[in-house]
Order: structure tokens, then sequence, then C-alpha cells
């Protein structure tokens, strides 16, 4: 089978909504489905928390993080921790953790490493995102962080079913990848009920222009993008803003930031 054949076969499942999941993501899917219920009260939130080492640890690890910490004054269980970062935080920490439960489902070494660089960007954007979006952007600085966690949903997916197909990811001067990611992050998007303004920001991301001034949920995941130092390993070319759009010392400060908020995601590492 050639790689044309591949992705056709991947489009056609995802738009079919002929996706499925490996079981460790589906425990992490149905504790977001849990926690997104409206009749989720903090005893059981702190209850879901705790049955998950993973998600406990950076839950505490964000609310230590000078974002949710301003008092200096540190925190030492998920209850107090889950009471500082909120439901909106928690939400995205889960789905930090299923992101990352796609990379931990990999076996093949080369795509391993691929999965380890996809999160590392992962964690940069979103962290930017957060930041731009409190500094310069003014939308929602939480939304801003979610929509970075989930941006590249559909690069992980397509690593997944990598293994499956060999020589999919290689070289594809023809874009063809670019089309079947596509398709698969509006597939998958759904299955993890994005809110409609982080499934619009994501599903356009790939050849969006940045406005000047940057304004939207969008500008902000492509200013993320443009400043993570750390690229995608499937290629996606970040856009290149007009001058001026943010000066020297502020974009100091946002990265330095952003480099903070970020190690407080990084504490559970592809096992």
């Amino acid at each position: 089978m050639n790689r044309l054949e591949a992705f056709g076969i991947i489009a056609a499942q995802a738009a079919r909504g002929d996706i499925s999941f490996p079981t460790s993501v589906n425990a992490v899917l149905r504790l977001q489905q849990a926690l997104n219920d409206p009749d989720c009260h903090l005893e059981e939130a702190i209850r879901l928390v705790l049955g998950e080492p993973q998600l406990a640890a950076r839950t505490v690890a964000l609310a230590n993080s000078s974002a949710f910490n301003a008092g200096n004054q540190p925190i030492t269980n998920v209850r107090a921790a889950v009471t500082r970062v909120g439901y909106r935080n928690l939400q995205m920490l889960v789905a930090s953790l299923l992101v990352r439960q796609f990379g931990n489902c990999i076996q093949d070494p080369v795509l391993r490493a691929k999965a380890e660089q996809l999160w590392e960007h992962t964690v940069q954007v979103a962290s930017l995102a957060h930041v731009f979006a409190r500094r310069l952007t003014f939308v929602n600085p939480d939304t801003a962080m979610f929509a970075g966690i989930v941006h590249e949903i559909g690069a992980f997916t397509l690593l997944l079913r990598a293994g499956e197909f060999p020589g999919l990811l290689d070289d594809d001067e023809e874009r063809w990848g670019e089309l079947c990611e596509d398709v698969v992050t509006r597939e998958v998007g759904r299955r993890l009920f994005l809110p409609e303004p982080v499934a619009h920001a994501v599903f356009e991301l790939r050849g969006a222009a940045l406005h000047t001034p940057p304004v939207s949920l969008l500008d902000t995941l492509l200013l993320a993008n443009l400043y993570a130092r750390m690229p995608s390993p499937l290629g996606a070319v970040a856009p290149v803003p007009d001058e001026g759009v943010v000066d020297a010392a502020t974009l100091q400060e946002i990265i330095l930031e952003a480099a903070e908020l970020g190690a407080s995601m990084e504490q559970v590492v592809l096992v």
C-alpha cells in the first residue's frame, strides 16, 4: 500500500467517525466527560482527580505556578489545588493528559521520539497562548491554553496510526498528510466535545493569516506557534507576522512567563 492510499484510508475512516481510541485514552476521555457534566460537584471532581495520579500531580504543580500563585502561598494537596485552579483549568489538565496518552500508546522508537517532540511543542504553544492572551490579545487565557493543548490532536492521532502504515510520515512534498490531518483533527475534536470557539480556532489554524493587531483566539494560537522554540515534527510552518506586533522587551517577558508555566505542565514524561 502506498502512502496516498494509507492517507485515504485514515481520512475516510475519520470522516465516517470510525476512529477507535486505545484503552488508556478512552479512560481519560471518560474522566473528561465526567468533569464536563454540569452536575459534577467539587467533591466528585476531587475524587476523580485523586483517582488519576498523573492528573493529581499536574493539578498541584499548576496551582503552585506563578500564573495561579501570585501570593506565593504553596499548596500541597489536591483539594486546595482544584479550588485554586478552578474547573476550567482542571478540564485543560485533563485534556493535556488525554493528549499525552496518545503518545504513551506509541511503541516504535522513531515515532515515540516524534511524539516527545510534538508534546514539547504542544506544551510551549499552550503556555505561550495563555500569556499572549493575558498580555496582548485579551481573549480568555484559560481558553487559549486549552486550545493550545488540543491544537495538535490530529497530529498525535496520525503518529498513533503511523505504526500501521510504514513510511506514512516520510517527506510529503504534495502535502497529502496535511489534508488527512485536517480531516482527523475535525473528527477527533468532535469526539472530544471541543467548545465551538476552540474548535473554530484549531480547525482554521493551518494557513490562517495573523491580524494586526491580534485580537482573536485564532490570532493567539498563531502567535504561540510562531514563538514556540520547538516546532511540530510533522512540519507545520508558523506564520510570519507584520513587524511591530509585539516589542522585543515584552516578547522576552512573555517567553519567560510561558516557560515557567510550561514547566508546571511537564510533570509527566512518556513511559
